[in-house]
C-alpha cells in the first residue's frame, strides 16, 4: 500500500471478518487508523489520495485477503462534461438553495435522514441509528468537514451532504434526501452540485467512495465522467481498470 514517503506517526490496525454488506456470502476486512491531532488533516488529505475513507475519527481501507472487489473512485472535475440528462435533473433543481454549514447535527436533518433510511435502505444497519448514532456520525470528525443543506424555496429541507474538504478536492461521506422527490434525481443532483463547487473551489476531484461492478448500488458511479480508480498504488482511468471480485491483495 502506497501513502507517501512524508513520515507521519501512524498506527495501523485489521478489523475480524464481517459478513460483506455489499456481496452476499463475502467477508470484509479493514485497515483501519485513526485520525486524532495536530496533523490529522494532512494525514486524511495523505489517506485519501490512496484509496481511504472517513468514518467518523478513522479512516478505513478495505483489506479483504480473497477479493478486490472494492475501488476508490473520484472525478476529475475539470474535466467533467454534463450530460442532457445531468443538465435536465439540474434544471428540475434550480429552485433549491444549498448553504454550507459546520458539522453539526439537527433534528430536522435527522428527521431526513431517518425518512430517507426507511424508504431506500430499510433493512440495512444505518436504518437502525437513533438520533444520539445521527449526532455521532456528523459531528465525530477531527478533520476539515462541512454539511451542505438543500432546501425549497419555502424554507423546508429536502437533501443534505456530509463533505469532507481536502486540499485536492473534496470527498462525499454520505448524503440523503426526501424520498418523495423522486423525479428530481436528488442523488444526482447533491454530486453534480459538488462538482460545480469543486470547479469553483478550483479542486480537481470528488471523491465518491467505493465502487463495486457486481453491486448495483453503487453502478450510479460510473455516470461521472471521467472518473478514475485507484489500483496498484496509483489513480487510473476506470476504463483501464479490472474489476475481477476474486483477485488477491485489495489494498495493493
Amino acid at each position: 500500500m502506497t501513502v507517501n514517503q512524508r513520515r507521519l506517526t501512524q498506527h495501523y490496525f485489521m478489523t475480524a471478518p464481517m459478513p460483506c454488506p455489499y456481496l452476499p456470502g463475502r467477508f470484509e476486512r479493514k485497515l483501519v487508523t485513526e485520525l486524532r491531532g495536530p496533523e490529522a488533516n494532512n494525514v486524511h488529505d495523505l489517506l485519501s489520495r490512496s484509496g481511504f475513507r472517513r468514518s467518523h475519527s478513522i479512516a478505513y481501507l478495505p483489506a479483504c485477503s480473497d477479493c478486490n472487489a472494492c475501488i476508490p473512485v473520484r472525478v476529475r472535475c475539470n474535466e467533467f462534461e454534463s450530460s442532457r440528462s445531468f443538465r435536465r435533473i439540474q434544471g428540475k433543481n434550480n429552485d433549491l438553495t444549498r448553504t454550507v454549514l459546520p458539522p453539526v447535527a439537527t433534528q430536522e436533518q435527522y428527521q431526513l435522514f431517518s425518512i430517507y433510511q426507511d424508504a431506500r435502505h430499510g433493512s440495512g444497519d444505518m436504518a437502525r441509528m437513533d438520533a444520539r448514532d445521527y449526532r455521532a456520525m456528523i459531528e465525530d470528525s477531527t478533520i476539515d468537514t462541512s454539511i451542505f443543506e438543500y432546501r425549497r424555496s419555502d424554507g423546508s429541507l429536502i437533501a443534505v451532504a456530509l463533505v469532507d474538504n481536502l486540499a485536492d478536492g473534496l470527498s462525499a461521506v454520505y448524503s440523503f434526501f426526501d424520498p418523495a422527490e423522486h423525479r428530481r434525481g436528488l442523488g444526482t443532483y447533491v454530486i453534480l452540485d459538488l462538482i460545480d463547487e469543486a470547479n469553483l473551489l478550483d479542486l480537481p476531484h470528488i471523491y465518491l467512495g467505493y465502487w463495486i461492478g457486481d453491486c448495483r448500488k453503487m453502478s450510479y458511479k460510473m455516470r461521472f465522467q471521467p472518473l478514475e480508480g485507484f489500483r496498484n498504488g496509483q489513480w487510473i482511468s476506470m476504463k483501464d481498470v479490472k474489476t475481477d471480485a476474486t483477485s488477491s491483495n485489495v489494498s495493493d
